[in-house]
């Protein structure tokens, strides 16, 4: 239990204190919208966060100013993303802690350099980067198999991955187990959408359960197949049916928005088969 003297000296590093200072209500609905998203007390966050359950309250209602160290503190308990602990930020009156770096900026030629990288080491196998938004912005030679027959709006930029992929007109006709890929691309959306609250992936999360045969099993596993450790993603090509899983990358020490939303998506053969069939394609 924590005494009043650690209290006071808790308070006295995160708190400005002061009834009656004007605080901006958007600051207080925004710390309150993220404790609720996820499912927290207030007396579990100021659990988590070393705070009195009594000054979390007074920084709630407004009666205490909040530090931005402790909002920034608050957000990273509740696992706040970077832009959306910039919006918090600026809602009570303060500047934003992180930047967010144009990827073509000067300042992350070394990242460019490092994706391009690992991108062309994937090769021949597909792998894409994609935004927070899953607009693609880098891929490699390789995920030329995950664009043919595409049709050409999909393809006009910004390319979004997951309509590419879920679309009719898309990579859809050719997914072999387009209800179970769906699924787990649904499924990882709609978490996204829980982490951050974003109301652009809500709508694009809508808009992708809307298309025909996204929530329907199409096609059962070969009977030889063993049980599945990873959903895989079963094409059909010119080349045969094509099997991979995939894995993702990210900047999980990033302190820039624009490297903290950053994911890169490679596809591995999931059978020698794939993995023999693309190796010829190679020049």
């Amino acid at each position: 239990m924590t005494s009043r003297v650690g209290e006071a000296a808790t308070a006295s590093r995160y708190v400005r204190p002061g009834a009656g200072v004007p605080v901006d209500a958007r600051r207080r609905r925004l710390l309150r919208h993220w404790r609720h998203r996820r499912h927290l007390s207030q007396l579990d966050l100021a659990g988590r966060a070393d705070v009195s359950p009594r000054h979390l309250s007074f920084v709630e209602t407004g009666r205490s100013r909040p530090s931005p160290e402790l909002l920034l503190h608050l957000a990273g308990q509740l696992e706040v993303p970077l832009r959306e602990r910039n919006a918090l930020l600026l809602a009570a009156g303060y500047a934003p802690a992180y930047a967010e770096t144009q990827l073509d900026a000067p300042e992350l030629a070394t990242v460019r350099s490092a994706l391009e990288s690992v991108l062309a080491g994937h090769d021949p196998y597909p792998a894409v980067v994609v935004d927070r938004r899953w607009d693609v912005v880098a891929l490699n030679a390789g995920a030329s198999i995950l664009t043919e027959g595409v049709g050409s709006a999909l393809l006009a930029p910004p390319v979004n991955a997951l309509r590419l992929t879920l679309s009719p007109d898309g990579l859809a006709p050719r997914i072999v187990n387009l209800g179970e890929w769906s699924a787990h691309l649904l499924d990882r959306l709609h978490r996204q959408v829980l982490l951050t609250g974003d109301e652009e992936l809500s709508t694009l999360l809508e808009e992708l359960r809307a298309y025909p045969g996204a929530t329907e099993d199409h096609g059962p596993l070969p009977a030889e197949a063993p049980p599945a450790l990873a959903v895989p993603l079963r094409l059909r090509a010119d080349r045969g049916e094509l099997a991979f899983v995939s894995t993702i990358t990210t900047f999980g020490t990033a302190l820039d928005v624009t490297l903290a939303e950053l994911a890169l998506e490679a596809f591995l053969p999931a059978n020698a088969e794939t993995a023999a069939a693309l190796r010829r394609d190679q020049p």
